[in-house]
């Protein structure tokens, strides 16, 4: 067994934990967390998922380089730099915006692993997924495993899909909801594509706008079409847009109440979704839902460098 297989089918003990906290007490509801941000200090949450068959993939076909986009303080930057140095696959990050010294957290630690960074245009940016575009990349960098944006492709959400599987075995039983954080929609999708039909699927968009709906259907069709319908994007909670966030916010997952640790992009934003809609009787009586905890802990500190020092790490 490769040390990639080895790390990836190491049987983890259950990452299931139940909230004891008041606001769930309301209509009897029960809410699980699946602590995939413990699955690894930086390969972790949805990163670990959607890395898992990618890298065995580069793996088989001989690749040495990883080669992937992102924005600056991207956790899949962070997570493909950590990977590279765990598995010795050279690692390229192509950074939208200008480079701006010093690097901010993320970027560091990217360094620091090892990943060579190379900064382009917003502009430039944009056709990250054209084929000419990344023939631009193989001619400077010679042969590499392409990791999109996000890590999302089919290898992923065959990633994500395994964790309804892990669910329903740790509770013993079917939830009535799986609710996940969305960015690019690949955990989502990999969620529904194996869901069974009586759990509703809730992704929590962290982007403004309904646009991710058709990108997750699209990622669907192309992965398995007899995938469950039984889902909803939830679009009311993204505080403004990506990395938006407000007062309320911020004073939410500083209470840590759950005494879990929230990211304020993704994690923080579902929660806080979650939380409200139990209020508003949303979720049926005697519900039992499993919320997706999908990592991005290491954009904590990036966050208190732009915005001060606002959320508490421990």
């Amino acid at each position: 067994m490769s040390k990639i297989h080895h790390f990836f089918n190491t049987k983890n003990s259950s990452l299931l934990k139940k909230l004891d906290f008041d606001r769930f007490g309301v209509n009897n509801i029960r809410v699980y967390v699946k602590r995939d941000d413990l699955l690894h200090p930086f390969v972790s949450g949805n990163k670990w998922r959607k890395l898992k068959y990618n890298l065995l993939e580069a793996e088989e076909k001989g690749h040495k380089t990883l080669l992937t986009f992102g924005g600056a303080f991207s956790n899949h930057i962070a997570a493909v730099a950590a990977a590279g140095s765990e598995f010795d696959f050279k690692t390229i990050g192509i950074i939208r915006g200008e480079k701006v010294e010093p690097l901010n957290p993320t970027l560091a630690y990217a360094t620091q692993q090892g990943m060579e960074l190379h900064f382009v245009s917003r502009t430039d940016y944009k056709k990250r997924s054209a084929p000419d575009f990344i023939k631009k990349f193989e001619k400077q960098f010679g042969t590499f495993y392409h990791l999109p944006e996000g890590g999302t492709n089919h290898l992923a959400i065959k990633g994500c899909s395994e964790i309804i599987e892990e669910i329903n075995s740790d509770l013993m039983q079917r939830p009535d909801y799986i609710c996940a954080p969305c960015g690019t929609g690949g955990t989502l999708a990999g969620l529904i594509a194996k869901a069974d039909p009586a759990t509703h699927i809730l992704g929590f968009s962290a982007l403004k706008g309904d646009f991710l709906k058709e990108e997750i259907k699209t990622l669907l069709s192309s992965f398995d079409a007899n995938h469950s319908q039984n889902w909803s994007l939830n679009t009311d909670y993204h505080f403004g847009g990506y990395a938006k966030w407000t007062p309320e916010l911020v004073n939410f997952i500083n209470e840590k109440r759950s005494k879990i640790i929230l990211d304020p992009i993704y994690t923080g934003k579902m929660f806080f979704g979650i939380f409200d809609l139990i209020q508003k009787g949303f979720f049926k009586s005697g519900s039992t839902i499993v919320a997706l905890h999908t990592g991005g802990l290491q954009g904590i500190e990036g966050f208190n460098q732009r915005f001060g020092q606002v959320l508490r790490a421990k």
